[in-house]
């Protein structure tokens, strides 16, 4: 096995520049490569500060096209992307400031397609089982209770007659209260 190379604090900011360029990066995964390096404490300190003067990293910056491209691209939801952005260690005001300035609308016009999607592929004998696998599911993706009831309540009136039209009023289970913890805690 090769022994890992040690670099100056030079040539990191310089690849670090590099590599900043081409892509956003937050201050959390330019200190893990640098300590992978081997590079000193005093080091590390000195090539970040040289990093955010120069505006190669912006955790805000980097906040907002993570939680673009998440929502966007990966379909993930409110809750999802947070957590995300919390194992990144972006602040948590920066976090509330930039997934705020998302409307919950836009997470609504991500999930309705997924769980019409889903809705075709999902086994149930009833419209309450139904109901619960698909509001586990979204749950798992990370969308809020609201944005999912909302999405859940638009397709019911979309897929009334599904299950037969004695069998299946749309708004019938609208008391049924979906507890988000106790979802949670059933494994999702």
């Amino acid at each position: 096995m090769r022994e890992p190379k040690t670099m100056t604090a030079e040539q990191a900011f310089s690849r670090l520049a590099t590599l900043c360029a081409r892509a956003e990066y937050c201050q959390h995964d330019m200190l893990e490569r640098m300590r992978r390096w081997g590079l000193s404490d005093e080091d590390q300190a000195m090539v970040m500060q040289r990093l955010t003067e120069g505006r190669y990293v912006d955790d805000e910056r980097f906040c907002r096209a993570f939680v673009s491209d998440k929502v966007k691209y990966n379909k993930w939801g409110r809750r999802k992307v947070e957590q995300a952005l919390w194992m990144k260690r972006i602040d948590a005001d920066i976090c509330r400031r930039v997934l705020d300035e998302t409307d919950t609308e836009d997470y609504a016009a991500v999930l309705r397609p997924l769980l019409q999607q889903k809705r075709r592929s999902v086994k149930a004998s009833s419209p309450y089982e139904l109901r619960t696998k698909l509001v586990k599911w979204a749950l798992g993706r990370g969308f809020s209770m609201d944005v999912i009831r909302q999405c859940i309540d638009d397709d019911d009136e979309e897929y009334a007659g599904e299950y037969g039209d004695d069998a299946y009023e749309p708004h019938a289970d609208n008391n049924l209260e979906y507890n988000e913890d106790e979802l949670l805690d059933e494994g999702l």
